[in-house]
């Protein structure tokens, strides 16, 4: 499967033809991206209406997307409330103290760079594994430049921080998606792979980019809005099966629906007495039972194969020695 998880939320027009488009192109899933900036309405509602309204390429799977623009580090920013209305949660660091607080402690899914601009920091590696260790990605767009007309700035930027971003994170925990505002921004998987390829990260992992490590950042988010502090997930509670339900109903509902419920009462009340017969047995009782059994098996046998020869000898020779001595005493 193939994910593209930054396609930004525009006119209705020109997304339906680049959600075509990326039908088209073999892609599984697709991430609307909607950008916040500033502080933090009131109402957190999402744009994003469920279903669409337009038509949508059947096979094509949809998420939700927020990107939070990150600029003061000391601001609240209520990442937990945009994790309730949204599926996945990216933020955009613009400073270098943004960039730390985003690796080091703030909850999220990917974290995204402007690529297509210079940054005035360096990408560490130290900075840029502890997202890594948190299971936090680092998404690399490609759409900054794909622009005809003034792009070659922007293309020039998109190539030195995409190599400066490989060579921090070591080719690890990479998510390359578009970020195309158009469908003719948009290349298929195996083009991004090839130029992830021109860029430093080498075919395997740039199939990666756009497969296992896009897969995970989808399952981690889901995990932490339906599971117990993202580590338990209950996925059957004991319910009983409707199979055997319609069965039940069935039996109660037949001809002798009077008999067949006192037999099935019967037998549950036989088994209910059965378990209630049986109890456990513990350790200690465990170990006196056995005790008793090696005392019994010691106290039955009567020795080895040799020793009870010697016996049935000592035997024959004790009964030949009365039958003489009783044979003196007549004569």
């Amino acid at each position: 499967m193939f994910y593209d998880l930054n396609v930004p939320w525009t006119n209705q027009p020109e997304l339906q033809r680049t959600l075509a488009f990326l039908a088209e192109l073999d892609y599984n899933v697709v991430a609307l991206n909607y950008t916040i900036a500033g502080k933090l309405p009131a109402d957190l509602t999402s744009p994003i209406p469920s279903p669409l309204p337009f038509s949508s390429p059947p096979r094509l799977q949809i998420l939700r997307r927020v990107t939070l623009l990150l600029t003061d580090p000391s601001q609240n920013h209520r990442l937990s409330t945009l994790t309730a209305v949204y599926d996945l949660l990216a933020l955009r660091p613009t400073t270098e103290r943004a960039l730390q607080q985003a690796c080091q402690s703030l909850d999220c899914d990917v974290i995204s760079l402007d690529l297509s601009v210079r940054h005035p920091f360096h990408f560490k590696h130290k900075t840029l594994s502890q997202a890594l260790q948190r299971g936090v990605k680092i998404e690399i767009c490609y759409g900054a430049g794909m622009n005809i007309g003034d792009g070659a700035t922007a293309r020039r930027n998109l190539i030195a921080n995409a190599t400066e971003i490989i060579r921090a994170t070591r080719g690890k925990g990479i998510v390359i998606s578009s970020e195309a505002k158009r469908a003719l921004a948009c290349r298929g998987p195996w083009d991004v792979i090839n130029l992830a390829a021109v860029w430093g990260l080498g075919q395997e992992n740039g199939r990666e980019a756009v497969g296992r490590e896009a897969r995970a950042v989808v399952v981690q988010a889901e995990m932490k809005r339906r599971s117990f502090k993202g580590v338990v997930d209950i996925i059957y509670g004991g319910e009983k099966p409707e199979r055997a339900k319609e069965d039940v109903k069935k039996v109660e509902k037949g001809p002798n629906a009077g008999k067949n419920k006192r037999k099935l009462d019967a037998i549950e009340d036989k088994q209910d007495e059965v378990a209630a017969e049986i109890k456990p047995i513990y350790t200690r009782e465990q170990k006196r039972r056995a005790q008793k059994a090696r005392t019994e098996a010691a106290a039955g046998t009567s020795g080895s194969p040799a020793q009870d020869a010697n016996l049935i000898l000592n035997k024959e020779l004790l009964g030949q020695n009365a039958d003489s001595a009783t044979a003196e005493h007549g004569g």
